[in-house]
This record gives C-alpha cells, sequence and structure tokens, in this order.
C-alpha cells in the first residue's frame, strides 16, 4: 500500500500543474479548458470520461496526461470480446509450486485508458467497478490494492453509434466528471496539421513531474479548507437535482462529494487554500450532468440535464460572503 504522501506548498502545486498543463497542451491543440479540467480530476482523485465521435483527440488527451506526469500507464481497448479477467487479473494454478499465483490486469496501472469504454459488454464494464471506488481489486477471495496515485480515464464515443452499449448508471457515477473535446476552432486545426504532418508530438513528451509529487500534490488539494456555507451549497445543488420534475434520477451523494472534492482541486490550481462558489458552479456541469436522466415530458420539450443544472445553478441560493470567508 503507499504511504501517505506531505502535502506541499500551495504556490508549489501551482508551477507544477502549470507545467503537467504546458507539456499536455504541446498534444492536444486549442483545448486549455479540457486539459485543465482532466489535470482537476487527477488532483481530485477522480476518474475521467472522454465522450465525444471518433477522432477529435480522446485518447491523445489521455495518453499525454499518463506521460507528462512520468506515471505508470495502461490501455485497454475495450471490445465486445473482452472479459473481466483480461481486466482485473486472474489467478493461474502453478503446478510445480502446488500454489496460485496471482497475474495482475491491466488495470494495475496509475493511469488506466480505457478505450471505447462502451463497446465491451456491461460485464466487462462492472469489472472496473471496485477498482474506480475503492482503489482495489478482489480477485478469487483475495483483494489487491491499486497504487496511487489511480485515474481511469476513459473514452466513449455515442451510444447512437453503431456496436456500443451504454455504461450502467452505477459505472457513470463513479466517473467524478464527463467532457467532450469538441472539433478544433480552425486556427488550432491548422496547427495540428503543422505539427502532426511532420512527427509525433506524443513521442517527443517529456515527463515534468512523478508519481510521488502527484501523490503530494493530492494531498495538499485534499487540505484546501471548504467552509460549511459551500458544503451547504453543494448538498443544495445536489438535493435540488432529487426534486425537479425535469429529471428522472438525481445526482447521488456520491456526486456531491465528487463536487466538492473537485471543487478543492480548483481552488487550489487557482492558488487559493479555500473553495469559493464560483469553483462549484464552473465544474457543476461536468460533474454532475452525465449522472442524470432526463424525465419523460423533459425530453419531449427536449430539455438535456445540462439545461437543467444551468437552471438550477440560477434558483439554489449562493452562501454569503461571509460564509466562505
Amino acid at each position: 500500500m503507499t504511504a501517505s504522501a506531505e502535502p506541499v506548498k500551495l504556490d508549489d502545486l501551482v508551477r507544477v500543474t502549470r507545467s503537467i498543463r504546458a507539456a499536455v497542451e504541446t498534444v492536444v491543440d486549442g483545448k486549455p479548458d479540457v486539459v485543465r479540467l482532466a489535470v482537476t480530476v487527477l488532483l481530485a482523485e477522480g476518474h475521467l470520461l472522454l465522450e465525444d465521435v471518433p477522432g477529435v483527440g480522446k485518447t491523445m488527451l489521455a495518453k499525454a496526461l499518463a506521460r507528462s506526469v512520468g506515471c505508470s500507464v495502461r490501455r485497454i481497448q475495450f471490445t465486445p470480446d473482452l472479459l473481466p479477467s483480461d481486466v482485473t487479473g486472474v489467478s493461474i494454478y502453478r503446478q510445480e509450486r502446488q500454489e496460485f499465483e496471482f497475474k495482475p490486469g491491466a488495470v494495475f496501472a496509475n493511469v488506466v485508458v480505457g478505450d471505447e469504454i462502451n463497446r465491451a459488454s456491461p460485464k466487462t464494464q462492472s469489472a472496473l467497478l471496485e477498482c474506480m471506488e475503492e482503489r482495489q481489486v478482489t480477485v478469487d477471495g483475495i483483494t489487491h490494492l491499486l497504487q496511487a496515485p489511480f485515474i481511469v480515464m476513459a473514452t466513449q464515443n455515442p451510444v447512437e453509434m453503431e456496436g456500443t452499449y451504454p455504461l450502467p448508471e452505477a459505472q457513470r457515477d463513479r466517473f467524478m466528471a464527463r467532457l467532450s473535446m469538441g472539433y478544433p476552432a480552425a486556427d488550432a486545426e491548422v496547427e495540428m496539421l503543422d505539427r502532426h504532418a511532420e512527427h509525433e508530438p506524443l513521442e517527443a513528451l517529456q515527463p515534468v513531474t512523478n508519481a510521488a509529487v502527484v501523490r503530494s500534490l493530492i494531498a495538499t488539494a485534499r487540505g484546501v479548507y471548504a467552509a460549511d456555507g459551500i458544503k451547504e451549497y453543494v448538498v443544495a445543488l445536489a438535493r435540488a437535482t432529487r426534486t425537479t420534475g425535469d429529471l428522472r434520477l438525481g445526482a447521488s451523494p456520491r456526486a456531491a462529494l465528487h463536487l466538492l472534492r473537485a471543487a478543492k482541486a480548483h481552488a487550489a490550481m487557482s492558488g487559493r487554500d479555500h473553495v469559493l462558489p464560483d469553483d462549484v458552479q464552473v465544474l457543476a456541469l461536468q460533474v454532475l450532468a452525465h449522472r442524470l436522466l432526463p424525465s419523460a415530458d423533459a425530453q419531449l420539450s427536449r430539455r438535456t440535464p445540462e439545461d437543467v443544472i444551468t437552471t438550477l445553478l440560477n434558483l439554489v441560493a449562493v452562501p454569503r460572503s461571509r460564509a466562505t470567508a
């Protein structure tokens, strides 16, 4: 099991995370907000779901973040014939020693890149549930701990595309945030053609930190202060999603916890030792939307979960400044 890491100074966290973002942005062109969110999720000890059409750089973002932090990385290509044991590992009987030996699966890494996760069967997708929530794997009754930091960065094509399975609600809820890459701006796409036509930027990307430093950054982000008013605000947002008629499934308590953790990491990356309502609001769409299911009426009126969250952000009272100080 990984030893507890000592927090670093806030100035050091800001410096290192800027270096990580700058390194990733040498590979992922024209997407600074996307890169910032990916680093935020890493510091918040969460997992990231990248959802968009093929060819917009989802896997490239995951690989670039993994390489920039200098951690161990394993890639899992999810296919319909992938087995749960391919993900978690399997016990093999050694005749010469007359005992079982555990062979770790692809999930035993600091950064796990799950490519096209919704092309695997629900049974195989479910193999990640224990890993993502408890940072451990249980095979044949024996529990094996995963080393920190541990982040699953899974890519997903829209479920309308051929050969895909929708993610179970339990698994979607374990992803701290979901983001869509989107198409790059015209000038960024031209720059991408110039860069990628001559060489592969990912091959030239050098690590700017290591796993031990990342563990210290996580400890620092975890220690960012959140006032009672901020916590009540997060809970109020989560509860509002459970009572609105536009949703048939609202945010879980885990969603509220993820939102607070992400807000702490966002505040730390901004150089603050305390959370502001702005930190919560800027992350609410990415952290909450993928967990929510619209009601039949909302679907008929074409109101998406993002629309509902935007409305609730305008309705739920924001804590006063004295409560956030």
